[in-house]
């Protein structure tokens, strides 16, 4: 329902007015995943229901009262209407105003849900409950510091509930003070050991550290503890996919979701499910199931600005204008254009493909796809939810219009449908060139570029990239010439490189490697090897067609089951005994670089 539709007193806050602002693309989502309650359980409309004894005598409880039911009865629609119906007869009903907020985000509304819970909040200062769930719709949206002060509120005064205590540890984690919401679980846990919830939270951060055996440990005593906590049992899935056991990932996946769980738990699971089918090499399933990023359930899923006739697999695409919007990280976006080859033979000689990526890829895209129009996308916050529009582009002439990552669903539904090619984007030929001649004043040997790490390093995924001083063997390797492609700022590493390994890393002349992408894409074409991580320059130079070395991880659905890499035919996999035991990979990279620079 609109903003409009809101009675007018409580229709603008300075919290909850929708903003249009510049982002990036949206963060993944969290591998594990914790438990901050829900806004309208049973048990919280029971004690919202003895909360609203002080106003039975009033005409407008009975009409709350089938708000209440109706929201018993997960009828949140009705239960939405009624709240409107008491507000229309008292607009300054707190209770009210607290139902409509719980209908409305559990309807998916989250931009008046928070209006509502805010006016809540106003009407009935000592019901803490209210702070809580406003907390969670805070925390859910993103907004850390203003969901850690409803949170302390609520704790302070309801400090026995379990759950004010593990939400407020949950925004500390997610804040990066992990150390502080550890010491806060643990105290509440010798003080409630039969939580779930505490422990299955305490597992969260033991998982975001890399900890994978004790977080194990601690999210199978959440579930032995409550056996119908489908959240903890699907936790110990995604331990299980990070230790190299897909199929043990999908048993409890499968058994997670068979538990009584929300509609946004089961996207989620969902779309954990589309990994584990992935990485079992069940590519059909688990594209279909990949759809589920896209569920308006998820609060930060990506809106596209589009209102041309979406595309499905199987719809015929001859002679069509297709539009082909690309999703996610710049990564994602070099992977996904995999298939656009196969779209282009699909439309035909009267087709046309409109490609929108990443303004930085538009030279590149361009020159690999001359017959396309391709234009840049930007990604904005609109009513709390990312929103992905092209601007300057009049979309009248499209007939059908789709996200990139949804025509893995019709192209790439078994691994022979992956073609062997020698890379699928095209660099500028002259820059190539240009960066040949200019390597020739790198040290002697031959041009390895070198990635070590991710621009969201320093957050949930670091587990998976090792620490720079496990790189030591690699780069000490005799006869090669170390050349940096790390984005962003990286002087300390390459400073430690110089004076702890004795390797000097050199650094490429006269280019932005973050902003530049179109010449880092003829660098990396100038190569001999690059080797690294899956970060965005990565997935540059394999799609250009450059011999890669590529460290992976035993639970990284991306190798779609096998032991190599699929999307680039001409990548090398090294992969570690166990999840994060670096050095029993390093190792023999160094050796088998040792062997590659010896061959040269």
């Amino acid at each position: 329902m609109a903003a409009a539709s809101l009675p007018k007193a409580f229709n603008n806050t300075a919290a909850s007015t929708a903003a249009l602002q510049d982002v990036g693309a949206p963060t993944p989502a969290k591998q594990a995943m914790g438990d901050v309650g829900q806004a309208g359980t049973r048990d919280a409309l029971a004690r919202l229901n003895e909360a609203m004894k002080e106003i039975r005598a009033l005409a407008v409880a009975p009409i709350l009262q089938k708000a209440v039911e109706a929201l018993n009865r997960e009828n949140f629609v009705q239960g939405g209407k009624w709240a409107l119906k008491a507000l229309d007869h008292d607009e300054r009903n707190g209770f009210a105003w607290y139902l409509l907020g719980i209908a409305r985000e559990r309807a998916g509304d989250f931009t008046n849900s928070i209006k509502a819970y805010e006016a809540a909040l106003k009407l009935l200062p000592n019901h803490a409950e209210v702070a809580n769930d406003l907390g969670r719709l805070a925390y859910r949206m993103g907004m850390l510091e203003q969901a850690e002060k409803l949170f302390s509120h609520f704790v302070l005064h309801a400090p026995e509930r379990a759950d004010g205590v593990n939400n407020l540890a949950s925004v500390m984690r997610d804040q990066g003070r992990r150390e502080e919401a550890v010491d806060v679980l643990r105290e509440a846990i010798m003080q409630q050991p039969e939580s779930s919830m505490l422990w299955n939270t305490l597992g969260t951060i033991m998982m975001e550290d890399g900890d994978l055996p004790n977080a194990l440990s601690f999210f199978s005593e959440a579930a032995r503890l409550d056996p119908k906590f489908g959240k903890a049992r699907y936790n110990i899935s995604q331990v299980k996919l990070g230790l190299g056991d897909p199929a043990g990932a999908m048993e409890d996946c499968v058994a997670a979701m068979k538990r009584i769980i929300t509609a946004d738990d089961r996207e989620m699971m969902r779309l954990a499910r589309s990994s584990y089918h992935l990485a079992l090499s069940e590519l059909g399933p688990g594209w279909d199931d990949y759809e589920a990023r896209l569920s308006p359930q998820f609060a930060d899923v990506t809106l596209f600005q589009m209102d041309r006739p979406k595309w499905k697999p199987g719809v015929k695409l001859t002679g069509k204008t297709f539009l082909v919007i690309a999703e996610q990280g710049l990564g994602d976006e070099l992977l996904f254009a995999n298939v656009l080859p196969d779209v282009v033979e699909k439309l035909g000689p009267d087709g046309k493909l409109v490609l929108a990526v990443e303004r930085r890829l538009v030279p590149l895209f361009q020159r690999t796809f001359p017959k396309a129009e391709v234009v840049p996308h930007r990604t904005y916050v609109y009513a709390t939810r990312p929103l992905r529009v092209i601007p300057d582009f009049d979309p009248s002439g499209v007939d059908l219009w789709t996200p990139m990552g949804s025509l893995m669903r019709e192209f790439r539904r078994d691994l022979d449908a992956f073609p062997d090619h020698k890379g699928y984007v095209t660099p500028d030929p002259k820059r190539v060139k240009h960066w040949k001649k200019v390597l020739q004043g790198a040290p002697a040997g031959p041009k390895v570029g070198l990635l070590w790490k991710s621009a969201t390093n320093k957050d949930r995924r670091s587990r998976f990239f090792s620490p720079f001083e496990d790189w030591k063997p690699v780069l000490q390797t005799p006869g090669v010439s170390f050349i940096n492609l790390q984005y962003d700022d990286c002087a300390a590493e390459l400073e430690q490189a110089e004076r702890e390994f004795g390797v000097k890393v050199w650094q490429p002349p006269g280019i932005d490697l973050k902003l530049d992408l179109d010449d880092l894409s003829a660098l990396c074409k100038a190569m001999d090897l690059v080797l690294g991580f899956a970060n965005a320059t990565f997935n540059i130079a394999s799609a250009v067609g450059t011999p890669t070395w590529l460290i992976s991880t035993p639970g990284s659905w991306p190798r779609l089951g096998t032991d190599r890499y699929p999307w680039y035919p001409q990548t090398r996999v090294f992969l570690p005994e166990t999840f994060g035991d670096w050095s029993s990979v390093m190792g023999p990279m160094a050796d088998a670089l040792a062997e590659y620079a010896q061959d040269r």
